[in-house]
């Protein structure tokens, strides 16, 4: 693109750790400039040693890469009443603020919804937040893992009944898909307010997303009935929407939701043109009736193949089937790699690649830049604030700045 679409639009992050980061990181892709305000010592996630892909990694910190990458670090006391001030003067020039602090941090600083708003009528508020603004709960801190998926439900929906214990989340799944909804949260207030002239408050929380994620099983509670626990392909009604087992221990997932359309050239794909007449299997209702059967038939013909072989085969029906890949391999799936959905950083000497956004302009993804090192904006952000090398020096003495 030749411009980002938030080109011209500044953004002053107050925030650490994923959820909210991500947020302001999916701004910086489309051209904002997002300002992340950081304690001296630093956003804890720098310091978090996970998969091998944080602190421990050896190299580029990736995690935090992909929270940042796009942004200016400025290291500021906010204990500090000049630290305050310096902040201050940020949000003077500011589109949006954007925080994940808890309710009470923020009053105490004097940076709470009602007090910025107030002083900045245009602002764009936006805050994440584990269990909402209102509540008993609103102040209670929260991680994807704890509000998103053992309070949200997903971990009682995806455990197997016949496991002891609830099944563990992959990282930060309810931070990720939070930040795109509080990303475009931002962008609706951002439109309201060049309508308006009026700036909004924003709010996420990783709750509300786990409930909006669920929205299958939660109509089933709004009705009464008791969301299922995962199925076994057996209490399946219909078998075509199943995983089957390849002669080389690999899976196919076939989702054929309009099973009697589909099954006849199914048939005729797999050399079984006698199974589209037989009773037991004719209709979706017969195969939901006699699904032991049906699955039994289905098993037997997946592992006459291997894994490749039954992806030739099934490309030759116009029917919703995918193989079940390991994540390693959509490093290489020429799908992944036509949509580049895998971005390349390559500035100031380092290079690495990361996940793009799933959104695109114009059929082509963000230019990706590095993530800031901790504080190393803080000197060049000061003096487009206008403050001199004389006042940044005495900042440091008076222990604003690290």
């Amino acid at each position: 693109m030749d411009q980002g679409a938030f080109e011209g639009l500044r953004v002053v992050e107050l925030a650490q750790w994923v959820f909210v980061p991500v947020a302001g990181a999916l701004l910086a892709d489309w051209g904002a400039d997002v300002i992340r305000v950081e304690r001296p010592e630093g956003d804890p996630y720098r310091a978090l040693a996970t998969q091998g892909i944080g602190s421990d990694a050896g190299g580029v910190n990736l995690s935090l890469a992909l929270a940042n990458r796009g942004k200016r670090s400025v290291a500021l006391d906010l204990r500090n009443e000049r630290g305050r001030a310096i902040l201050e003067r940020l949000l003077e020039t500011a589109d949006v603020f954007l925080t994940n602090f808890r309710p009470g941090a923020l009053k105490r600083l004097g940076l709470d919804a009602e007090s910025l708003t107030e002083r900045f009528p245009r602002l764009v508020y936006a805050r994440g937040n584990g269990y909402g603004s209102r509540g008993p709960d609103a102040g209670l801190p929260g991680y994807d893992s704890s509000a998103f998926f053992a309070r949200g439900g997903l971990a009682h929906v995806l455990t197997p009944a016949d496991r002891d214990q609830p099944i563990g989340q992959r990282g930060a799944m309810g931070d990720r898909n939070g930040a795109m909804a509080l990303a475009f949260g931002m962008a609706a207030a951002l439109l309201r307010r060049e309508r308006t002239g009026r700036g909004s408050v924003v709010d996420v929380s990783l709750l509300g997303m786990a409930m909006w994620t669920l929205s299958s099983d939660l109509l089933s509670a709004m009705q009464g009935q008791r969301p299922r626990a995962m199925s076994s392909r057996e209490q399946m009604p219909n078998p075509l929407v199943s995983s089957y087992r390849t002669s080389d221990g690999r899976h196919i997932q076939l989702v054929f939701l309009q099973p009697d359309r589909y099954w006849p050239d199914f048939c005729r794909l797999i050399d079984r043109p006698d199974l589209i007449e037989d009773p037991r299997f004719v209709d979706l209702a017969a195969r939901g009736k006699n699904r032991t059967e049906c699955i039994a038939v289905l098993d037997e013909e997946f592992a006459k193949r291997t894994y490749a072989e039954w992806k030739e085969l099934l490309a030759g029906i116009d029917a919703p089937w995918a193989p079940v890949q390991a994540v390693e391999e959509l490093l290489t799936d020429p799908q992944v790699l036509a949509n580049d959905y895998i971005g390349e950083v390559d500035e100031d000497g380092l290079k690495y690649t990361l996940p793009t956004v799933p959104v695109q302009f114009d059929e082509l993804p963000p230019e990706l830049h590095r993530a800031p090192e901790h504080g190393e904006h803080t000197e060049s952000v000061l003096l487009e604030l206008g403050y001199s090398w004389e006042d940044i020096s005495d900042l440091k003495d008076a222990g604003a700045l690290p």
